[in-house]
């Protein structure tokens, strides 16, 4: 295998690499379009015919919403800032993991995008981060801060780029760790307008989900009803109302 390069570990990061495409169901080919690296870099680096770059390294930590590398130690923080909701870390820890994402599209109302959405902890920043992988329209993944306010209960994932904010309000989990609520977003109208838009969101656990399929799931996939049914969830059990 490679080997170290530059203080990286080529066997520990492929072995961890592909742990993370088995246990989240993605192809190696997808990580590359989320890394924005080609997929014989990845493929070479992964068998050992290449050594990881640094730069590859942070790409692929980046796509995955994770650490490749083993980082030095680093001391417990203290709770999330009083902005996000002041919360522990150890209160919030059933959060954190991969979740199957679904929401209804927005130019076919019987069309329904799935993808996984990542919770972890992020020590440097002493809070919640959540990032969005496997979307079949990855250029407009969302990835940002996540707040609990102890007051209402309610779980927002927050991004903002530069201003511009995009927000998914969830409810209270359920006892299987489903989340759903309501989606605010931009969709692109006519010329080069943006038009808010809402809809129903969902997040299930993904491993409470056989052999998950990811992107645009039309009438007729085997998964579709099955899908339908749990984001329906976030109206029929009062998790979202639209007025």
């Amino acid at each position: 295998m490679t080997g170290r390069n530059d203080g990286l570990d080529g066997e520990v990061i492929a072995r961890r690499v592909r742990e993370e495409l088995a246990r989240r169901r993605i192809s190696r080919q997808a990580l590359a379009d989320m890394a924005r690296i080609s997929i014989s870099t990845l493929e070479k680096a992964l068998s050992g015919g290449r050594s990881f770059t640094l730069a590859t390294v942070l790409r692929l930590e980046e796509a995955l919403g994770m650490p490749l590398r083993d980082l030095p130690a680093v001391a417990p923080s203290g709770p999330a800032p009083e902005q996000l909701g002041a919360y522990a870390r150890a209160a919030i820890k059933w959060i954190e993991g991969d979740f199957l994402t679904l929401r209804p599209s927005f130019e076919n109302s019987d069309t329904l995008y799935a993808y996984l959405t990542t919770i972890r902890w992020d020590e440097s920043l002493g809070h919640l981060v959540f990032s969005e992988l496997a979307r079949a329209d990855q250029q407009f993944a969302q990835e940002g801060h996540v707040s609990i306010p102890n007051l209402s209960g309610h779980i927002y994932l927050v991004t903002n780029d530069t201003g511009q904010y995009r927000m998914a309000m969830l409810g209270r989990a359920t006892r299987e760790m489903r989340m759903f609520g309501i989606l605010l977003t931009l969709q692109i109208g006519s010329g080069s307008q943006l038009v808010p838009v809402a809809c129903p969101i969902g997040l299930i656990p993904v491993e409470q989900i056989t052999a998950p399929e990811m992107g645009r799931i039309l009438p007729g996939s085997a998964c579709y009803s099955h899908y339908k049914a749990l984001l329906d969830t976030a109206t029929t059990g009062d998790f979202a109302r639209f007025a």
